[in-house]
């Protein structure tokens, strides 16, 4: 649950002005970030390129946050104290306590979420960066195997650390709904073929 060693965690979005990240908004960010692409982006003219930079931002750290095989980490900075520090993030001084998920501690929602936004942005770079467009598709398949394989609730084994900030309530169950009916893997693959 908590880290006992060190890992590049640098990078992504920090949340709503404060200096912890989580990764479960910041996947769904990154995820609506790269279906506007998807849909808006013949129309965002000369603001397509900083979209695309800030998608990258987030899959660069979501990337990162899921080079372990069965594990992903959630959560880089104590929510309570760091919601509220007032300071620069160049300037913070709260601990950098690091939460993840894992075999033992599982979170659907956030995994599933994770996947998804690297599976979208993986459409966003198929044309611009091949590379990268599949090294996300990859990963992401990787992470929703793990999703699908370890269920659980996010906030059941982490709530002391996510809530009340970010607990899920009733995501799960929709989430393994999608997952029992094998919705998710069916898009992951057809973005496989696009890819």
């Amino acid at each position: 649950m908590l880290l006992t060693h060190i890992v590049d965690l640098v990078g992504g979005y920090y949340d709503a002005g404060d200096n912890v990240k989580f990764g479960f908004p910041m996947a769904f960010t990154a995820t609506m970030l790269s279906w506007s692409v998807l849909e808006f982006g013949g129309m965002m003219k000369g603001e397509l390129r900083n979209a695309k930079e800030a998608i990258r931002w987030a899959t660069d750290y979501l990337l990162k946050a899921t080079a372990e095989p069965d594990v992903i980490y959630v959560q880089v900075g104590d929510a309570t104290k760091d919601h509220a520090c007032w300071e620069r993030p160049e300037d913070m001084d709260t601990p950098r306590t690091v939460i993840k998920i894992d075999r033992n501690t599982p979170g659907t929602e956030v995994a599933a979420e994770t996947a998804a936004a690297l599976a979208s942005a993986s459409l966003v770079f198929r044309k611009s960066d091949r590379t990268y467009s599949k090294l996300l598709l990859k990963r992401a398949i990787s992470v929703f195997e793990f999703a699908d394989k370890y269920r659980g609730s996010y906030s059941s084994g982490l709530k002391k650390f996510v809530c009340p900030y970010y607990c899920s309530y009733s995501g799960f169950q929709v989430t393994k709904n999608y997952l029992n009916t094998n919705i998710n893997r069916e898009v992951i693959l057809t973005f496989g073929q696009l890819a």
